[in-house]
């Protein structure tokens, strides 16, 4: 199944009056779209600024970023992406950290709630993010891997370019179930899988080196590895880091 880029933009409204601030574009992970609005609320609250939003596959956004894109601030869901962009300079390595754990969940419009439950004949696919591009996709597989059923699944696999779309596949009825990002399905009768079938999935971020308002891009970062942000991470299914 062809796939393509799914992308998302947003920006949060200025309020009249607020702080002059530079507006922070960001490139996310899809799994952050539950986030976008209370995390712009967030940041116009404390800065006055604004947030602009692009979401896509985090290996996809860093080709973007390697090649250039006008990102300030990258928040990927895969800590590797993030240290090969600082170590090619392409981010201020002093700004990388990890911000949060993913988790996976399982959704199904038709019900199914347990992966032995795909394996039944009425499944004909189920979608996962694709795992060239999505850490989500490769601890689906993982997952799959270690509870023994992959090599029966693999054959019903379809590959979305990043959460959003494995999502959108089971959405539209062209999957009978996802295993995407917790986050994304949490409030929507979504199943969690357990963690410990997969490699943490470490989340981490970084200030584009190319960025024109650094100082407002590390802003936005404090906000987000500050309490604050990781309440909103919580809400959200998000596993915060430990304190250090």
């Amino acid at each position: 199944m062809a796939c393509s880029l799914w992308l998302l933009a947003c920006s949060s409204s200025q309020q009249p009056g607020a702080a002059t601030e530079p507006e922070v574009t960001v490139a996310a992970a899809a799994d952050l779209i539950p986030l976008k609005d209370d995390l712009a609320a967030l940041y116009q609250q404390s800065t006055g600024g604004a947030v602009r939003f692009t979401f896509g596959s985090s290996g996809l956004l860093a080709r973007q970023i390697e090649n250039g894109a006008p990102f300030d601030v990258y928040l990927s869901a895969n800590e590797r992406f993030v240290t090969e962009l600082a170590a090619q300079s392409k981010l201020l390595r002093d700004s990388v950290r990890v911000y949060g754990y993913g988790r996976l969940g399982l959704w199904s419009a038709q019900g199914y709630r347990r992966l032995e439950d795909l394996l039944d004949a009425t499944v004909k696919h189920v979608a996962i993010p694709n795992p060239v591009h999505a850490p989500y996709g490769a601890a689906a597989r993982q997952a799959l891997q270690n509870r023994g059923v992959w090599a029966d699944l693999e054959k019903k696999i379809v590959y979305g370019e990043n959460v959003r779309q494995a999502l959108q596949f089971a959405e539209s009825g062209n999957a009978e179930a996802a295993i995407t990002a917790w986050s994304l399905v949490l409030e929507r009768g979504g199943v969690p899988l357990p963690a410990e079938w997969h490699s943490p999935i470490r989340q981490a971020a970084g200030v584009v080196a190319a960025s024109r308002s650094t100082g407002a891009a590390r802003r936005f970062l404090d906000l987000l590895s500050g309490p604050s942000g990781h309440s909103l991470l919580r809400k959200y299914g998000f596993s915060p880091p430990a304190p250090r």
